[in-house]
């Protein structure tokens, strides 16, 4: 069955790392026959949620005009949402938080997701493993939080330059992930 993909990317980087993850994954994806959009959040006006508790009152999921307003419905369209991003500070990048965050007013409006199951793309320039622990942890917690099933998680160490993840088994993974779906 073809699923509507929604892919959220991080990274204020253009043609970065996490973004050759994401293109890869959507590349496998529309080979599986899916349909795979990318949302990039860095180059979007997304403010952080203010618990205001007043979403989709005025007609929109953020009583505050922003970007997440053209987010929400690509949100509720989807079968599935992937994060593809790079790893700041043991984390996503504020970029992609701040519209993670705003997935409250889908809890607060009262609105059921289409979304079953979701992904993680993740690089790093750090070499170390360990330093992947803390955005997957907030990452099986949000899906947990949202009822949505692990469909994967790539965490890709070790590519800090621009470019350096090209011809690495990450981008080969990513793309395999995407048609497997």
């Amino acid at each position: 069955m073809s699923k509507n993909i929604l892919v959220l990317t991080g990274s204020p980087r253009k043609g970065g790392n996490s973004d050759k993850l994401a293109d890869a994954f959507i590349a496998g994806a529309q080979k599986a026959g899916h349909t795979a959009v990318k949302f990039t959040t860095a180059d979007k006006n997304i403010k952080g949620c203010r618990n205001c508790m007043t979403c989709y009152s005025k007609g929109t999921a953020c009583s505050f005009q922003d970007d997440f307003n053209s987010l929400a419905p690509m949100v509720e369209q989807a079968d599935m949402i992937v994060f593809a991003t790079p790893l700041y500070w043991y984390s996503f990048p504020s970029q992609l938080k701040a519209a993670i965050d705003k997935f409250f007013s889908f809890m607060i409006g009262n609105r059921s997701l289409k979304i079953k199951e979701c992904a993680l793309l993740v690089c790093s320039g750090d070499k170390i493993e360990s330093g992947f622990d803390g955005i997957i942890a907030s990452y099986r917690l949000i899906a947990n939080q949202m009822k949505w099933r692990d469909s994967g998680i790539i965490t890709a160490p070790g590519f800090f330059a621009k470019d350096d993840i090209l011809n690495s088994e990450s981008l080969k993974k990513a793309e395999a992930l995407g048609f497997a779906i």
